[in-house]
C-alpha cells in the first residue's frame, strides 16, 4: 500500500509529522510525502525537528502570494507528482489553501483522499478566512473522515458524508506535543532565558489571524496592555507573527512596555515549552486551543467564534471575543480567582491521548 501525505505550512507539518513518521515505520506502507512550501521557512523548521526528509518540494512559495495563486501552483505542481507516484491514499490536513488543492488535485486523477482533523466548522465562510471553505471543500472529495471529536462526526453527517467513512481519532497534535515537551526544558532566546518562570505568572499570547487586522487586534493588545499595567507579577511573552500589519498594531500599542517582551516567532520546541512554563494562554490560533488544555493551561480565544466548541464545553478554553474590556475581564479573574483558574487548569481535554496517529494508521490498513 502506498500512502502520500502532503502539506505545505508549519501547523499542517506539525501535527502530520507524526503521522508521518507512524507509516514510514509502519510494515507493508510504502509512505511518500510531498510538501508544498506555502510556508517555506517555518516548514523547514519543523521538518528538521521530526527528522523528515519530503520525497517532493514544490517550493512554492513566493513574497505576496495570492490564495489563487497557491491553489493554482498546488493544483500544477501536484499533477505529475500523483501520475508518477499512483499513491493508494492521499493524506491531507485541516483547512491550509494546500489541503484543499491537493485534495482537488488528487480527485482528479481519481485517488482516494484522507482527510486528518476533518469535520470542524464555524458555519460562516469568512471566518476563518480562507480555512472555513478549504476544509467545507475538502471535506465533500474525501473518501476518509479522520475526526478528532464526536462534535466533528456529528456536524459531517449534517452535510451528507456517510458514517461508516468517519473515524474518531482524536488529534494529532497531541501525539506531536507529547513528543517536543520537556520540564527542565532550556530557551535560546535571551528574553526567555531572563524570565522568571517559578515567581513569575507568564502569559503567552499569539495574535495573526486576518479577521483580527486592524480594531479587533488595538482591541485585544489594549487589553493586555491594561492587564501588565495592573498585575506586577504578570509578564506577557507574545511571539510576533511576521505579517507586518500584526507587527505595526503591537508596536504602537506594546512596545516598550516593562514586562511586555515582543519577541520574534519561536520554532515549533520551544513554544511548546514555552507554553508549557506559562500561566494561562490568549490566543486566537485554533491548534493551541487543542494543545494547551494538555498542558493544563486554560485558554482565552480572541475570536468572535471558535471551530473548536468542544474545549469551551469542556471547560479548557473561553470564548473571549476581541472587545476588550470582555477580554481585560477575563484574563483578571483568571488572575485573581483561584477557584476559576483551578476549574479551568484541571478540565480533561476532549481533543485525545496521543494515540491518534496510530489509529490513523490501523484504519488504512484494514480499509486500503
Amino acid at each position: 500500500m502506498k500512502v502520500m501525505t502532503v502539506f505545505g505550512t508549519r501547523p499542517e507539518a506539525i501535527k502530520m509529522a507524526p503521522l508521518v513518521k507512524k507509516l514510514n515505520e509502519t510494515e507493508g506502507i510504502e509512505s511518500v510525502l510531498c510538501v508544498t512550501a506555502q510556508h517555506r521557512e517555518m516548514l523547514d523548521q519543523v521538518l528538521e525537528l521530526f527528522q523528515l526528509t519530503p520525497d517532493y518540494d514544490l517550493n512554492i512559495m513566493k513574497q505576496n502570494q495570492t490564495i489563487s495563486q497557491i491553489t493554482s501552483n498546488v493544483l500544477v505542481g501536484l499533477e505529475e507528482v500523483l501520475k508518477k507516484e499512483k499513491p493508494d491514499v492521499v493524506l491531507v490536513h485541516g483547512d491550509t489553501t494546500t489541503t484543499f488543492a491537493a485534495a482537488l488535485a488528487s480527485f482528479y486523477q481519481q485517488i482516494k483522499v484522507g482527510h486528518v482533523e476533518a469535520g470542524l466548522r464555524t458555519y460562516d465562510k469568512y471566518s476563518p478566512y480562507p480555512e472555513e471553505m478549504n476544509r467545507v471543500l475538502t471535506g465533500h472529495i474525501a473518501d476518509f473522515h479522520f475526526s478528532p471529536t464526536e462534535k466533528n462526526r456529528m456536524n459531517l453527517l449534517k452535510e451528507g458524508v456517510i458514517d461508516d467513512n468517519i473515524y474518531i481519532t482524536g488529534n494529532t497534535v497531541i501525539d506531536a506535543l507529547f513528543q517536543v515537551v520537556d520540564k527542565p526544558y532550556e530557551f535560546e532566546d535571551e528574553t526567555l532565558k531572563k524570565i522568571d518562570f517559578e515567581s513569575k505568572r507568564v502569559i503567552t499570547v499569539t495574535c495573526h489571524r486576518r479577521e483580527n487586522l486592524g480594531e479587533n487586534m488595538e482591541h485585544i493588545f489594549g487589553a493586555i496592555r491594561k492587564i501588565a499595567e495592573e498585575f506586577q507579577d504578570v509578564e506577557i511573552v507574545y511571539p510576533m507573527h511576521m505579517n507586518p500589519k500584526v507587527r505595526e498594531t503591537a508596536n504602537k500599542i506594546l512596545n516598550n512596555m516593562e514586562r511586555v517582551h515582543l519577541i520574534d516567532p519561536l520554532q515549533y520546541q520551544p513554544f511548546e515549552n514555552l507554553m508549557a512554563k506559562s500561566y494561562f494562554i490568549i490566543t486566537d490560533s485554533g491548534g493551541i486551543q487543542e494543545e494547551a488544555p494538555s498542558l493544563g493551561k486554560p485558554v482565552l480565544v480572541v475570536r468572535k467564534e471558535t471551530e473548536r466548541p468542544e474545549a469551551v464545553e469542556a471547560g479548557t478554553v473561553k470564548l473571549a471575543g476581541v472587545e476588550m474590556e470582555t477580554i481585560y475581564n477575563l484574563s483578571k479573574e483568571l488572575l485573581t480567582n483561584q477557584e476559576a483558574y483551578n476549574a479551568m487548569a484541571h478540565a480533561v481535554n476532549p481533543y485525545g491521548d496521543g494515540h491518534a496517529c496510530e489509529r490513523i494508521v490501523d484504519i488504512l490498513k484494514k480499509k486500503l
